[in-house]
């Protein structure tokens, strides 16, 4: 059942509670520290996601918003953590500890990715239906009528034209690539869609396509996403709330108009006016 709860003053630890929510947080994840050597990228990081709602991350480039996603992939360990996702097999139990298999098994199956970069994300020689449907092969999906059906429903809901279903990614414009990573993501109806400057290079009507159909995937399908974006005019546009980091720590949270519109923390001041 949802809950309405009325907006909460906002803090530096743990985000704040949204408008409507379930009680029980989708996502969790707590004191996340990550280091390179010396350098420390994110430090103590707490996060809660509900189901339906969209999350956004800000601060500039080298703030740690990016090792944040890696990390709720599963594809790096922090030094430190826990993360946790609701799923019956793994049930209070931290991610992170899973062994790498396991691991890889819940990236695939439940947590969807889009890259800034498509080449991160898709095999460009492959076909934009292959590239869809190679993410079913984890579930042990071998039958092509199958792989093949879910393709196109996965790509159509991403509103890529069906009729170039069958070219690569390679030959494909910025945007276009975009929507195939955002099929491959979709199409086995991940618990969290993590998102990574999806709009980034994109031209200005390719973008507002983009986050259009983004906005159409979480009204239809009640995605859970995380959103990395520079581009606070991005945020605005999908987020329910907003993370504000630096030096790899959270500055800022709340709800997206309340930072916005009312920056309480003098970076995220800084932020706000370098984009009006």
């Amino acid at each position: 059942m949802a809950i309405l709860n009325p907006p909460s003053a906002r803090s530096n630890g743990a985000l704040n509670t949204p408008r409507l929510m379930r009680e029980t947080p989708l996502l969790r994840a707590k004191a996340l520290t990550k280091r390179y050597g010396r350098i420390t990228a994110v430090e103590d990081v707490n996060l809660e996601v509900y189901a339906g709602e969209v999350l956004g991350i800000v601060g500039e480039s080298g703030s740690g918003k990016s090792t944040v996603l890696r990390l709720l992939n599963l594809e790096e360990l922090p030094n430190a953590g826990d993360y946790q996702l609701e799923l019956p097999k793994y049930e209070d139990v931290n991610l992170f500890t899973l062994d790498r298999f396991a691991r890889r098994e819940v990236a695939a199956l439940h947590i969807g990715m889009v890259y800034q970069n498509p080449h991160l994300g898709l095999r460009m020689r492959y076909t934009s239906s292959g590239n869809v449907a190679e993410r079913l092969l984890m579930t042990g999906v071998r039958e092509y009528a199958v792989l093949r059906q879910v393709a196109r429903e996965s790509l159509a809901a991403s509103e890529f034209p069906l009729d170039r279903m069958d070219d690569p990614p390679r030959v494909l414009s910025g945007g276009m690539q975009q929507r195939v990573q955002l099929a491959k993501a979709i199409a086995l109806r991940p618990r969290i869609l993590l998102l990574d400057e999806p709009t980034t290079g994109l031209d200005v009507s390719v973008q507002a396509a983009v986050l259009d159909t983004l906005k159409n995937l979480q009204r239809d399908l009640r995605l859970a996403m995380i959103l990395v974006s520079h581009d606070l005019g991005v945020i605005r546009t999908l987020a329910d709330r907003v993370m504000v980091m630096r030096g790899g720590s959270v500055v800022e949270t709340g709800l997206t108009d309340q930072v916005l519109d009312d920056p309480q923390h003098a970076y995220t001041q800084q932020l706000v006016h370098a984009k009006l």
